[in-house]
């Protein structure tokens, strides 16, 4: 029997009703906390710097909860000036600063939690493996495989948690292939493989903070330490100093932060789905627009919810930036066909044009590949995590996600601070200055009526175009088979299960999308 308890973590007793459990404040929150500082990191070259800074100044544990790890990466160049002007070196490879870490600081520990299914792939990663034999040979050091789950489930969550002070969450992973820059320039000698290769452009995302919020996103690793069989851990004791990065400067200051999860129940532990609820909540919330960047745009639930609006007199504009295709064979088979399902499904309902997906390429017509996970919500709601718009974020893999809301009573002065936020990834992906694109948004009202607008010089969106179904492909993206909502959903029979099988709006637009079809052809 897997153990699943703590506070706010555990099984729901009867002693506990009326409390906060495992159920959160409500159906979508797990909890709010207050955070002092709070920042968007755009991607990972910016985020790898941040990291490493933060992780220097840790006096008591460092944190580490993610999908994936691999101690070659490069987190900086290596060397740093001290206070006073005298030079320091330090290494620059996650593994070996790793090691230097608790060689260099007493009394700090590192923990480090991975999804178990990259075991395997660890032990083909040349140096690596060393690595973890230097980790184990030291007592400050742990590393743990997260197995606790059901069968085809993942560890999907990206936080590092530093004192119980500083904290990070998001989409990028502390891995290989996620380096970039916001120019995404054309092959970047800097953009290489631990084997020397090169890899193509790489948009992320992830958000920084300091203050009660890290203390909760600790009290969440530390049970998810306990969940897949590791030993109680002692929260850190209270600390003056912080390790947020002197070089940083926060975008959000004394803001109350939500936190929402997705877990599968498995053994003791309760199925949940707050993630799932926050994006229909908060898509019904919006008045002027939804903008998000996601991986893949394949939920149900999320497509229904967005159908629900679009059917509406005078439904808000949705704009989502996605990649071209996804990364891998089995990825693509399982949410680009899907992807395609659901978009045809969703132009049925859009009469009005509100409805647009885009995807980024670089100055030479390269993809840039998507892997956020972002959602801006009429400036008010900014929300970031490692949850992307498709089934297995919603119910399967573990995952987690935070999110400012100007409706919380200690939020009302975080829009223009989102709007800003919104402007620089636009200016990112088309390519412009951020005076350039608050001026058209002005001008125009609408993203997608701006976008078209601008004139390709280098950087820029493109409308996503959906690929033609084979009868087969058809079948497989619309019985959901390689991304189910609920771990139970995998063994039922297919006809049982699906991205239309419950009724709703989704349904009968796909019937009509269905008849459209059969007609035309």
């Amino acid at each position: 029997m897997i153990a699943c308890c703590g506070p706010g973590i555990g099984r729901v007793d009867e002693q506990d009703k009326g409390h906060e459990t495992d159920r959160g404040v409500s159906p979508s929150v797990w909890r709010y906390a207050m955070a002092r500082r709070a920042h968007v990191v755009i991607d990972a070259a910016a985020y790898f710097a941040v990291i490493r800074e933060a992780m220097d100044e840790a006096r008591q544990r460092i944190f580490m909860i993610g999908w994936d790890f691999d101690s070659r990466i490069l987190l900086s160049s290596g060397r740093r000036w001290w206070q006073g002007g005298r030079k320091a070196r330090f290494p620059a490879r996650l593994g070996s600063f790793i090691v230097w870490l608790v060689r260099t600081q007493p009394g700090l520990e590192i923990r480090l939690l991975k999804w178990n299914f990259s075991l395997v792939k660890s032990l083909f990663r040349g140096t690596m493996v060393f690595d973890l034999i230097r980790w184990a040979a030291r007592k400050r050091i742990h590393f743990k495989f997260d197995g606790a789950h059901p069968i085809g489930c993942s560890h999907h969550q990206k936080i590092v948690v530093i004192d119980d002070v500083f904290a990070a969450c998001g989409g990028i992973d502390m891995t290989s292939d996620r380096w970039d820059t916001p120019d995404h320039r054309p092959g970047d000698p800097r953009r290489r493989k631990p084997s020397g290769r090169l890899y193509g452009p790489w948009h992320d995302v992830t958000m920084v903070m300091e203050g009660d919020v890290a203390q909760a996103l600790g009290e969440l690793g530390r049970e998810r330490w306990k969940v897949a069989g590791g030993q109680d851990i002692v929260p850190c004791a209270p600390q003056d100093s912080s390790p947020w990065p002197g070089s940083l400067r926060a975008e959000f200051h004394d803001v109350e932060i939500g936190i929402a999860r997705t877990r599968a129940e498995y053994g003791a532990c309760s199925q949940i789905a707050e993630i799932e609820a926050l994006f229909v909540e908060q898509i019904r919330r919006a008045r002027r627009f939804v903008y998000a960047e996601t991986q893949y745009f394949a939920s149900r639930a999320v497509a229904e919810a967005i159908a629900q609006r679009l059917l509406e007199d005078d439904p808000p504009e949705f704009l989502i930036i996605n990649p071209l295709t996804a990364n891998g064979w089995l990825e693509q088979v399982a949410m680009d066909t899907a992807r395609v399902e659901l978009v045809q499904t969703l132009r049925n309902a859009d009469r009005l044009g509100r409805f647009h997906i885009f995807h980024p390429v670089a100055s030479d017509g390269t993809p840039i590949y998507v892997h956020a996970k972002l959602m801006i919500v009429d400036d008010e709601i900014l929300r970031v995590g490692s949850a992307n718009m498709n089934n297995r974020s919603m119910g399967l893999d573990s995952e987690c996600d935070v999110f400012i809301d100007a409706a919380r009573p200690a939020n009302g002065h975080v829009v223009p601070a989102i709007r800003a936020l919104r402007i620089r990834l636009l200016a990112e992906h088309c390519g412009e200055e951020e005076t350039v694109i608050a001026e058209a948004l002005d001008r125009h009202g609408r993203m997608a009526e701006m976008i078209e607008t601008l004139v390709p010089a280098g950087k820029h969106l493109e409308r996503l175009p959906l690929k033609h179904l084979s009868d087969a492909e058809r079948a497989l993206g619309e019985s959901a088979l390689l991304d189910p909502e609920r771990p139970g959903e995998m063994f039922e029979p297919i006809e049982r299960r699906g991205l239309f099988r419950r009724k709703g709006q989704l349904m009968r637009l796909h019937l009509q999308e269905r008849l459209r079809r059969s007609i035309k052809g």
